[in-house]
């Protein structure tokens, strides 16, 4: 049984969050370099197939809250300082995921599936 365009299309939110993720967990970010950052990881996402849009909004107090904690003017990314949106398109789905803290692990899931 070959997989269904929405499987394809969920399969692609999977990799570019996977790819999100990993690639940009333990970057240095201070208050001062969060939304170039941001940026940063949503341009690098953008750039993959079917992917349409991908926000990352950082949580600004948390990040306040764990270099105020720590011995530096900055701290390592996880998935605690930031909440994101993706949109993946492939072959007429859309595909609109999630990643937000959830018991205290950044949880990414798929809210939307329309085809």
């Amino acid at each position: 049984m070959e997989p269904t365009a929405p499987q394809e299309a969920c399969f692609e939110a999977g990799v570019k969050f996977g790819s999100l993720y990993h690639q940009f967990a333990g970057t240095p970010i201070s208050p001062d370099s969060a939304d170039s950052l941001a940026a940063a990881m949503e341009e690098a996402i953008e750039n993959q197939p079917f992917c349409e849009t991908v926000t990352v909004s950082v949580r600004t107090a948390a990040l306040e809250d764990a270099i105020a904690d720590g011995g530096a003017d900055y701290t390592e990314l996880t998935g605690r300082f930031i909440d994101v949106e993706m949109h993946i398109e492939y072959e007429g789905v859309t595909v609109e995921t999630s990643m937000a803290m959830e018991d205290g692990y950044p949880l990414m899931q798929v809210d939307a599936v329309r085809e």
